[in-house]
């Protein structure tokens, strides 16, 4: 099937820069100038020459004209692909994909004011940064969200996967239908199966009634798929099943089910690896990772750091714990390594927020919390969260809810630790 789309004319006159976000080959996230005329191909005076085999020597081409950039396929052996469609030409939109081969492409189209991160931060969902780094990813992501590729995160515990994989979830056709999390780190080996795609009544013992699934859950919507290389060797034939052909058994029935959901994976292991220890396979890696996002740390992007902490400061605000962040505290925060990234840096400042006597943080508070908040001093630890809560009910007047706000917890969670310490 060939397509032609067209935009409306005049956008090719527009002031701005065009350019190609590049991803799933190496160079990935290079950002590659369009200007008038663009050739891609596997071949070497290509103007974006792409290392895939399964990319034809003189592939496509893509021309400014005066109705916008157009794409132009050159006659490829295995096609270009615009946004999933197979296309002959087509005007490309911002934040369309473009296929060719096992290749990916994110076209973009940025306004003066908003090359290379100058013009402030830049959102995707939840997350914010300024960084370049950060903002080719949000281009990417951004791209990504119109289409129905699967998407793998791969980044560092705390970088920010599940607010990733829920923006592109509400950037997406799919966005008045389910987000479903289903979390393999969480779940015990013997029950994955059954809590991802269901069970029927009587299919073990203790079953007395049918149940659905997180795939049956997220039908026509989103279903992410947290710390895949955790997935049993065992378990992931039938995922891929469901890869392939968007149909599944819940356990107990040999009735075939057909679903139609987006998916979108998330580890912080390299699953390369895994493949050589032969703890996940390589066909399933291939059809995880249609499109490859790494979400990089944030010891790689200091300048993240102040942003970062003030939209933290933000959101402990509005649950009702107001404070300021001195300038000797924020230097103390442009100075830490960040093992635990965005997580670690959330859990820093609420916790300095509900401590906090004077309504300033200071250095002496962030210091005295990366100690004690250090994981291998779980004594230290438990002793500051104990007296986070302490703190917490004092500002509430003994409002349990409240201070649960103010933690941003839920009040069962709150009664749990204080159970735990003695609190009540």
């Amino acid at each position: 099937m060939t397509v032609t789309k067209r935009i409306s004319k005049g956008a090719g006159k527009e002031k701005g820069e065009a350019f190609f976000l590049v991803g799933d080959c190496p160079g990935e996230g290079s950002r590659i100038r369009i200007g008038k005329s663009l050739t891609i191909g596997s071949q070497d005076d290509c103007g974006l020459t792409l290392p895939d085999p399964t990319v034809s020597r003189r592939h496509a081409e893509v021309l400014r004209t005066s109705d916008g950039y157009l794409l132009r396929d050159l006659g490829s052996t295995n096609g270009t692909f615009l946004n999933g469609v197979r296309v002959d030409s087509a005007y490309l939109r911002d934040g369309a994909v473009l296929r060719m081969g096992k290749t990916e492409l994110v076209f973009k189209w940025a306004l003066p004011a908003t090359l290379g991160g100058k013009a402030g931060p830049s959102f995707f969902g939840e997350m914010v940064a300024v960084s370049d780094s950060m903002q080719r990813v949000f281009a990417l992501l951004e791209g990504l969200a119109a289409s129905d590729v699967t998407v793998l995160l791969e980044g560092e515990t705390g970088t920010g996967k599940e607010l990733a994989a829920r923006a592109i979830h509400e950037r997406s056709p799919r966005s008045k239908s389910p987000f479903v999390v289903f979390d393999c780190s969480t779940v015990p080996s013997e029950l994955m199966e059954s809590e991802l795609f269901g069970y029927a009544k009587g299919a073990f013992t203790g079953a007395m009634e049918s149940r659905e699934g997180a795939v049956k859950q997220a039908k026509g919507g989103t279903l992410f798929i947290d710390e895949i290389g955790e997935l049993p060797l065992s378990l992931q034939p039938k995922l891929l099943r469901l890869l392939d052909r968007r149909e599944f058994r819940r356990l107990g029935t040999t009735e075939t089910v057909k679903t139609d959901i987006r998916f979108v994976t998330a580890t912080n292991r390299d699953l390369g690896s895994l493949v050589k220890q032969d703890k996940f396979r390589k066909d399933l890696l291939y059809r995880v990772s249609a499109a490859r996002v790494v979400l990089p740390p944030l010891r790689e992007r200091p300048e993240d750091v102040p942003v970062l902490s003030r939209h933290f400061l933000s959101q402990i605000a509005r649950r009702g714990s107001a404070v300021a962040l001195g300038p000797d505290a924020m230097t103390a925060l442009k100075k830490h390594s960040w093992p635990g990234n965005g997580r670690e840096m959330k859990n820093i400042l609420e916790t300095a927020a509900a401590l906090c006597q004077t309504g300033t943080i200071d250095a002496t508070d962030i210091a005295r919390l990366f100690v004690q908040m250090d994981p291998t001093r779980q004594g230290s630890l438990q002793t500051t969260e104990a007296e986070a809560i302490r703190k917490a009910l004092e500002k509430a007047e003994g409002n349990r809810r409240k201070a649960a706000r103010q933690l941003g917890i839920a009040p069962s969670t709150l009664y749990a630790k204080m159970k735990k310490y003695g609190l009540e």
